[in-house]
């Protein structure tokens, strides 16, 4: 039987992919980490007292300055491993429907809407680009032709 290592530690996070349709295009808005500068979409732990959901929504707030819409789509999960921690990840889509000019991390990251296919060539990670083509196959542009 293999031994745990104890200094493994679990943690249940949330991310939001926040997007909004502008001339019919679906545009992604991505951010960057604090340490490396890396576009990412905003993510942090599940609050005790949140639903998954919720604690994206305040990350997406707190991280990026967006708000959005209740209605959402839990697009899947996922494990992130990192030096001695594994992180259960939900990922949520999320339509922004308000980019505030002031919020809490505005001095610690930037923030930048891309297209599609900018945000793929921008995005590392490639569990976060399936969820980036699922959430497409999830979004209907209101000009969209119905197949």
């Amino acid at each position: 039987m293999e031994e745990l290592n104890k200094t493994e530690l679990e943690l249940n996070q949330s991310c939001v992919i926040p997007y909004r349709i502008s001339d019919g295009n679906v545009e992604l808005l991505l951010i960057t980490s604090i340490k490396k500068q890396k576009w990412i979409f905003p993510k942090g732990m599940i609050e005790f007292n949140l639903s998954a959901f919720e604690s994206a929504k305040k990350e997406a707030y707190e991280e990026a300055g967006v708000v959005g819409e209740n209605e959402t789509v839990e697009l899947g999960s996922f494990e992130l491993k990192k030096k001695n921690r594994l992180s259960h990840v939900k990922i949520f889509s999320m339509e922004v429907s308000k980019e505030l000019k002031d919020y809490p991390e505005k001095n610690l990251r930037k923030r930048k809407w891309f297209t599609v296919k900018e945000a793929l060539e921008n995005i590392e990670n490639s569990d976060i680009k399936n969820f980036v083509q699922k959430l497409l196959s999830n979004i209907k542009p209101a000009n969209q032709n119905p197949a």
